[in-house]
């Protein structure tokens, strides 16, 4: 369980991240912003990524944390 758990946080974190950056590059506001340095694209970036995880994180626990309690009440 804790390999399924791990993979399907991966690949929501994943998942989740495309999909923050797809809404970024769409919205007018975000996307007509001057060029960004170096530092503000890694650290806009990197907020991207742990947005991502801690969502992922969330939906984990609600969905295989659900499976579990499911099975408790079922045996």
């Amino acid at each position: 369980m804790v390999k399924a758990s791990l993979l399907f946080m991966v690949v929501l974190t994943v998942l989740i991240a495309t999909g923050l950056r797809w809404r970024e590059q769409r919205l007018p506001l975000v996307a007509k912003q001057k060029r960004l340095g170096l530092v503000a694209r890694g650290k806009k970036g990197l907020d991207r990524w742990v947005t991502a995880a801690a969502l992922a994180a969330l939906a984990t626990l609600l969905v295989l944390g659900g499976l579990q309690w499911l099975n408790v009440w079922q045996g």
